[in-house]
């Protein structure tokens, strides 16, 4: 599939890491932070962090997901505020990270930074059929930490 991409800085694919896959394995590509200077984020602040650029998925069979970078996150405590971002095939605007420190020092967020991932994925929109009963199986309604540890 095709994903277009626009630039919406002249720093992009410059100063600015376009988006691009690391390895040749990775599932995902680098968003890279498209500031002007660094940024400090505190502890426990959040902040939208802008990409400078903005996607066209090619139909509503796709969505492009946000993702977290596990290194930020494990080592410095860097997430994403929302958990996963959710770009849906009709949005043409810039794609910002929405960032939280997680952690008890304060993170510098420099202009060309490694800040998230972007996957792109199918979609499946199920028909909603309610019922009186769902198939029984063997885990049954058993909740968190129901199978163990």
């Amino acid at each position: 599939m095709e994903l277009k991409i626009k630039a919406l800085s002249p720093q992009i694919g410059r100063e600015i890491p376009a988006p691009h896959f690391a390895t040749a394995g990775a599932a995902a590509m680098d968003l890279c932070a498209c500031v002007d200077a660094p940024i400090t984020l505190a502890p426990g602040q959040r902040t939208l962090i802008p990409t400078g650029i903005a996607i066209a998925l090619p139909d509503a069979e796709h969505v492009a997901l946000v993702f977290a970078r596990s290194g930020l996150g494990i080592r410095k405590g860097i997430c994403l505020s929302n958990g996963v971002g959710v770009i849906d095939s009709d949005y043409r605007g810039q794609i910002g990270v929405g960032l939280v420190n997680l952690s008890d020092e304060a993170y510098v967020i420099r202009p060309g930074d490694r800040i998230a991932q972007l996957m792109v994925v199918p979609v499946v929109r199920p028909t909603l059929t309610f019922v009186d009963e769902l198939d029984e199986t063997e885990r049954g309604r058993g909740g968190f930490g129901s199978t163990g540890r």
